[in-house]
């Protein structure tokens, strides 16, 4: 389980349980918000779930953990900084933890990456990335929940302008030549986001 991961990950990194403790409980609280219905703590554990396999590929999996936790830990439909924000937040953790800045500089890199979702130079961006986008490629019931939730949270704007905001979402990665930047994660779902991606498209 992620909690049980990123706790013990977060002690051994400072021998404080207590602390470890507390930082999950803030991430807990920040994703469980009623206004979440995608972007929540289910999220966060398939995004984990889905790099368990290739897990012995990864740097620096301590740094992958800390992304899986903070790349949402701000979300405001309204605004274009999330991202940003995010990994500001995730920095701000791992300073006062006294973990090397390189090493925190790359969890930056992690969280900024999921707001394009481009190739990046570092394998263990792309799989983290890839794993985030893995509901993309998921069967039609499971897709179908996941744009039902998304359109939740974006409630707050009509359909006439939600619409072609989602729209241009879509377009952006069916442009891409490849949406799974990775062999492992390009083999399980390309194929499959592609068509969910074109359907969900053609009915907007």
């Amino acid at each position: 389980m992620l909690s049980s991961d990123f706790i013990q990950t977060l002690y051994s990194l400072t021998g404080s349980k207590s602390l470890a403790g507390e930082y999950w409980e803030e991430i807990v609280a920040r994703h469980s918000h009623p206004d979440r219905h995608y972007h929540s703590l289910q999220h966060l554990q398939s995004v984990w779930q889905q790099l368990q396999p290739v897990r012995q590929n990864l740097e620096d999996w301590a740094m992958i953990l800390f992304a899986i936790a903070y790349h949402d830990f701000i979300y405001h439909v309204q605004r274009s900084n999330n991202e940003e924000k995010s990994a500001d937040k995730a920095v701000e953790k791992l300073m006062m933890i006294e973990v090397e800045k390189g090493r925190a500089d790359r969890c930056y890199r992690h969280i900024i990456a999921t707001k394009g979702h481009q190739v990046s130079a570092d394998p263990d961006t792309n799989y983290f990335t890839d794993a985030d986008l893995s509901i993309l490629g998921s069967d039609a019931a499971t897709y179908q929940r996941y744009t039902d939730n998304i359109r939740k949270e974006y409630r707050i704007y009509p359909s006439f302008m939600y619409r072609p905001g989602r729209k241009k979402v879509l377009q952006h990665f069916l442009s891409l030549p490849r949406i799974f930047k990775t062999d492992h994660f390009y083999d399980l779902y390309e194929v499959q986001a592609r068509i969910n991606l074109h359907n969900e498209s053609a009915s907007l």
